[in-house]
């Protein structure tokens, strides 16, 4: 029986070469998949186990400000787990008032991103081709520059001698100026203004992938127009919708720098208790139990996307 040889004058890879060339055939999927893994494990996990070893040590004078888990003393290895930085947050009604109003702040400003978005979207996919890519480069074109600049630019305009009061007593809206800047009112306009285009980019992926057949279908059917829109273009969009959602939503429970910079001292976000816990009392183990519980509560909106995003495949086949 003949065997096929390779061209003549063609070397057959050998050492190195060959044992690569053998590992790809054989793992090549596992790793593909492994590297976002290996990601994941490096840039979240190992990170997110520190922060949890560091919530249950007790705070100490020392460099780093927390004391160690395990120690060696007497002949015996002793575990120390200190519970006592999770019931702390139980007992101060400050935490408590910090989380709901984190949640409420970015429930808002996420409805409010969509109230806006969603027309925003809807005007960049059906404009012209020519116009499309320059009306997303507009929306898009703020995030290249600094988000700490924007936020003082959003200073200058929101203070009282500012660009917005001066425009409306020049008007004769006002008679005096308002006090917009260091109110809950300025960092809803901050984070709104800040994550705007997260809400406008998947919904305007959603909105170009919609088969428009099914809209002309139901109003030939003598469906209305604002029907339509909220029974066939909506639904089609659901996945946009929630994706900029849970982009808009995450992030901005988190925030520290908006709050910090336009918000009063009524603007209590867990952002700005973790700088203080952090950084003024330097009570690191407080402030990681208070970071471990945030994360806790994030999981379980990321778990319903992802959950309807298994749903949303599995329909799709």
């Amino acid at each position: 029986m003949s065997t096929l040889e390779p061209p003549s004058g063609v070397k057959k890879p050998g050492g190195f070469a060959l044992w690569l060339a053998r590992l790809q055939m054989a793992h090549g999927r596992k790793l593909v998949i492994a590297l976002p893994y290996l990601w994941l494990i490096l840039l979240f996990l190992l990170p997110f186990l520190i922060v949890f070893k560091i919530s249950l040590a007790e705070m100490a004078r020392a460099i780093p400000p927390y004391t160690d888990l395990l120690e060696w003393a007497d002949g015996q290895l002793t575990l120390t787990l200190n519970l006592g930085n999770f019931l702390q947050l139980t007992d101060d009604p400050l935490y408590f008032e910090a989380y709901l109003q984190s949640l409420q702040v970015a429930g808002i400003s996420t409805f409010c991103c969509l109230l806006l978005g969603y027309p925003l979207a809807w005007a960049v996919a059906h404009s012209k081709p020519s116009t499309r890519n320059i009306l997303l480069l507009l929306v898009i074109l703020p995030s290249w520059t600094s988000f700490l600049i924007r936020v003082y630019a959003w200073m200058g305009l929101l203070k009282s001698n500012g660009v917005l009061n001066n425009f409306l007593l020049w008007l004769g809206v006002i008679d005096q100026p308002l006090e917009i800047l260091h109110t809950n009112l300025a960092v809803y306009i901050g984070i709104v203004y800040a994550y705007l285009p997260f809400m406008v980019l998947p919904i305007y992926t959603a909105l170009t992938r919609i088969d428009y057949s099914l809209v002309e279908a139901s109003l030939d059917l003598g469906a209305r127009p604002l029907k339509t829109f909220f029974q066939v273009i909506v639904p089609l969009t659901k996945g946009g919708i929630i994706a900029g959602s849970m982009l808009v939503f995450i992030p901005a429970v988190g925030e520290f720098v908006i709050p910090e910079l336009l918000g009063g001292p009524d603007s209590i976000m867990i952002g700005r208790v973790l700088w203080q816990e952090f950084f003024n009392n330097r009570d690191w183990p407080v402030a990681s139990a208070v970071a471990i519980v945030m994360l806790l509560l994030l999981i379980v909106p990321i778990m319903w996307f992802h959950k309807h995003q298994q749903k949303q495949v599995g329909e799709h086949g």
